[in-house]
C-alpha cells in the first residue's frame, strides 16, 4: 500500500494528483524550482522539496534530484504526471532501483513507445493500421503534403508541415534542432500529412493480470501548432462500428507491449473514417478529465490502485453524456500565439468545482490562483476548464458562458477564441478537424467578445470608478462628486487606450446627474471604486472595475475590457530607433540566421527565441540591411529588448 507519494511534476497536474491522494489518505510530496517557490502545488503538499534553479534541465528533468527528494521525505512511490520525465524509461528504472513504487507503465513499455519510428513498426506487426514512414531523402512531389516529426517527445515540438519540396530541407533542420533541444534526441522522420484529419484517441487502462480497458474515445482535433486546444468525449465523428474498431486497435497496441497502467493510444482519422496509429502516450493525458466526467471514474485513483497490484474488473464502466475541455493559455492568438507572462492578479471562473462526481457541472484543473506569477520557464497553460452535460450542445453552451463570465486580470489569454469556437456553427455541428483554425479564419475566431460599444461603456465606467476612488480617499468634503463646481465648467477628462485605439471620456457630475460627451442616453445609477451601474436607454448594466497600476480591467455581461490609462506626458526615453525588432516575450535566443551587415528580404528569418516550451521566429519586417544585432545564441532577453535593427531598403 502506498503511504507517501512524490509527484515529480508541477502545476495543475501535481495538484490534480494530490486531490486523489487526499481522498485515498496518501501523504503527498511536492518538488519545486525557484520560480515555483510560491506556486500552489508547492504549498498544498504535505511536504515540499526545493530543486535549485529554474530551467527544466536543472530542476524537473533531474532524475537524480527527484529520487533523492523521495528518499529525504520518506516517500515510497513516485507519480510522474505528464511532460518532463513522465515518458522517460531511465527515470522509471531509477525509481524502481531505489525501491520505490513507480505509478506508471513498465520501463520496457515506455522505451518501446518512446520512439515513434520503432513503435509504428511494432504496431503494424500487431495489426494496428499505420501511416507508412517516408525517407526524407526519397520524398517526391507525389508524397506531398507531408509531416516532419520528432521521433521522441510530443506536445507539437519538432513538427513541421511541408507542402513544397524546396521547403523540406529547412523543415527537417528546424524540426531536428527543436527536437534535440526539447528531448535530447534530434531524430526526425516523415509521414503523409492528412490535411483534414481528425485527431482521435482512446484511453486505456491495464492491470498486471492481462485485463485491458478501453475507456471511451476522445476527439482532440482543434489544435494550434500541433498542440490540442479543445478536447471532448465522445467524438462527434465516431459511430458505434468505428468505436469498436478503435477500441480493438487500442487494446492490440496495449497488449503488444504488455502494458500496465493508464495510457492513451492516438489515431489520425481521415474523412472516410479510416484511421491510423500516431503514437501511444505512456502516461496520463492532459485531457483525461473528459473521460473521467463521462465515465464517472477517477483515473489517478485507478493508477494508484493498479500500481499497488489491485486487479481491474472485467468490464470498464460505460460512458454517458458529453464532456468538453478547453485549455486556457496565457497567449495572444492574434499575434501568432505569442505566450504571455506576468502576474495573474485575478483568476475567477464562476460555478466551477473540483469534484469528480458524474453529473452536470463545471470543473477547473489549474496550477494558478489569483496572485500567481506566470513565468517564462514553463508551458503557458493557465488551466483546463471542463463542462459535462447530457448532450454535446448543452456542454458547449455551459462552458462558453463560464469562460465569457470569467474574470482574468493580468495577462492576455485565448479566452475569447475559445468562446468563439464553442459558439461556432461548425463546432456545434461536429465539423471539427485539424485545420479548423485555417478553415474558419484565425483572425475571425480570435475576434474579441467585446464590441466597440462595450469598450466605450467600459471606458466611461472606468473613468467613473476612478473618480469614485479619488473621492473615497479625499479628506475634504468627501461626499461631493468628483470635479464638482458651483457653476457649470469644462468636463473632466480621462484618456485610455484599448489595443491600438484611444478613447477619451469627457464628463461632469452635476446636480442633475451624469453629463458625458457622446453618452447622451446613459445615466449613472451607482458608482464606487469597484462597481459602476449604468442605465442605457432603460437597461441597467453592472460594470466591475479593478485597477492595477495604470491598467483597468472592466468586466460586465457585455464582455471583458482592458484599458490602459494614458499618461499626461510621454516619456522621451521610450522611443526606439526605426527598424528595431524587440522581444515579444522574455526568452532565450536559440538560433541566429544572419549577421550584422547582411541584406535581408521581408519575411526572412533573423533569429529564433525559445520561451514557454516553444520556438518563436523573428523575421525581417521589410527589405533592408541588418544594421545591428546585439544578441548571441544562449542570451536571455526580457520583453521589449532590442533583438535586431533592420534599416529599410529605402533608407
Amino acid at each position: 500500500m502506498i503511504q507517501n507519494l512524490l509527484v515529480a511534476n508541477r502545476g495543475e497536474i501535481a495538484r490534480r494528483v494530490f486531490r486523489s491522494c487526499r481522498d485515498a489518505g496518501i501523504g503527498t510530496v511536492a518538488v519545486f524550482s525557484d520560480a515555483d517557490t510560491d506556486a500552489p502545488h508547492a504549498r498544498e503538499a504535505d511536504t515540499a522539496v526545493r530543486l535549485p534553479g529554474n530551467a527544466p534541465s536543472e530542476t524537473y528533468l533531474r532524475a537524480d534530484l527527484l529520487v533523492k527528494a523521495a528518499a529525504a521525505t520518506g516517500a515510497d512511490a513516485v507519480h510522474p504526471g505528464y511532460g518532463f520525465l513522465s515518458e522517460n524509461a531511465a527515470f522509471a528504472r531509477a525509481v524502481l532501483d531505489a525501491g520505490l513504487t513507480w505509478v506508471g507503465p513498465p520501463p520496457e513499455a515506455i522505451e518501446t513507445m518512446g520512439s515513434k519510428v520503432e513503435s509504428k513498426r511494432l504496431m503494424a506487426a500487431a495489426g494496428v493500421p499505420v501511416l507508412s514512414e517516408l525517407d526524407p531523402g526519397e520524398v517526391t512531389e507525389a508524397d506531398l503534403p507531408l509531416l516532419v516529426k520528432a521521433s521522441a517527445g510530443g506536445g507539437g515540438r519538432g513538427m513541421r508541415v511541408v507542402r513544397k519540396l524546396d521547403e523540406l530541407a529547412e523543415a527537417v533542420e528546424g524540426a531536428s534542432a527543436e527536437a534535440g533541444s526539447a528531448f535530447g534526441d534530434s531524430t526526425v522522420f516523415c509521414e503523409r500529412y492528412l490535411e483534414t484529419g481528425r485527431h482521435i484517441e482512446v484511453q486505456v487502462l491495464a492491470d498486471r493480470y492481462g485485463t485491458v480497458w478501453a475507456l471511451g474515445e476522445r476527439e482532440c482535433s482543434i489544435q494550434r501548432r500541433h498542440q490540442k486546444v479543445v478536447e471532448e468525449a465522445p467524438s462527434p465523428f465516431v459511430d458505434a462500428a468505428m468505436r469498436e474498431e478503435l477500441f480493438d486497435a487500442a487494446r492490440k497496441a496495449a497488449n503488444a507491449i504488455d502494458y500496465v497502467g493508464a495510457g492513451t493510444v492516438e489515431f489520425l482519422a481521415g474523412p472516410d473514417g479510416r484511421f491510423y496509429f500516431l503514437e501511444m502516450n505512456t502516461r496520463l493525458q492532459v485531457e483525461h478529465p473528459v473521460t473521467e466526467c463521462t465515465t464517472g471514474v477517477d483515473l489517478v485513483a485507478l493508477q494508484l490502485s493498479v500500481a499497488e497490484g489491485a486487479p481491474l474488473s472485467v468490464d470498464p464502466p460505460p460512458s454517458t453524456g458529453h464532456a468538453i475541455e478547453v485549455r486556457l493559455y496565457a497567449e495572444d492568438p492574434s499575434a501568432n500565439w505569442q505566450p504571455q507572462s506576468g502576474t495573474l492578479h485575478r483568476f475567477e471562473i464562476p460555478d466551477v468545482d473540483l469534484s469528480f462526481e458524474h453529473g452536470p457541472g463545471l470543473r477547473l484543473d489549474s496550477g494558478f490562483v489569483s496572485g500567481s506569477v506566470v513565468g517564462v520557464h514553463y508551458d503557458p497553460m493557465l488551466a483546463k476548464v471542463i463542462a459535462w452535460a447530457p448532450d454535446r450542445g448543452s456542454a458547449a453552451r455551459r462552458l462558453a458562458k463560464a469562460l465569457a463570465s470569467a474574470k482574468i486580470h493580468g495577462v492576455v489569454t485565448n479566452r475569447d477564441l475559445l468562446v468563439n469556437v464553442l459558439r461556432h456553427d461548425a463546432f456545434l455541428a461536429g465539423e471539427t478537424d485539424t485545420v479548423f483554425f485555417d478553415r474558419h479564419g484565425l483572425a475571425t475566431l480570435a475576434t474579441p467578445l467585446s464590441t466597440e460599444d462595450t469598450v466605450r461603456l467600459s471606458a466611461l465606467a472606468a473613468a467613473l470608478a476612478d473618480a469614485a476612488g479619488n473621492r473615497a480617499g479625499a479628506t475634504v468634503w468627501p461626499r461631493l462628486p468628483s470635479g464638482w463646481r458651483n457653476v457649470r465648467s469644462t468636463g473632466q477628462r480621462k484618456r485610455f487606450t484599448h489595443g491600438e485605439t484611444e478613447y477619451e471620456v469627457v464628463y461632469s457630475l452635476t446636480r442633475d446627474g451624469l453629463v458625458a460627451d457622446g453618452y447622451e442616453d446613459v445615466t449613472l445609477v451607482e458608482s464606487t471604486p469597484e462597481r459602476v451601474v449604468l442605465d442605457t436607454a432603460g437597461v441597467h448594466r453592472v460594470f466591475d472595475v479593478a485597477r492595477y497600476g495604470g491598467t483597468s480591467y472592466v468586466d460586465s455581461s457585455l464582455g471583458s475590457v482592458v484599458l490602459a490609462a494614458e499618461p499626461r506626458f510621454a516619456d522621451p526615453n521610450s522611443a526606439l530607433a526605426a527598424g528595431s525588432l524587440v522581444a515579444p516575450m522574455p526568452g532565450t535566443v536559440v538560433r541566429i540566421a544572419v549577421s550584422a551587415g547582411d541584406a535581408v528580404a521581408e519575411g526572412d528569418p533573423l533569429l529564433w527565441l525559445e520561451a514557454m516550451k516553444m520556438e518563436h521566429r523573428i523575421s525581417a519586417p521589410a527589405d533592408g540591411v541588418v544594421a545591428e544585432l546585439p544578441v548571441e545564441v544562449g542570451k536571455q532577453v526580457e520583453v521589449g529588448a532590442v533583438l535586431a535593427v533592420v534599416e529599410a531598403k529605402e533608407a
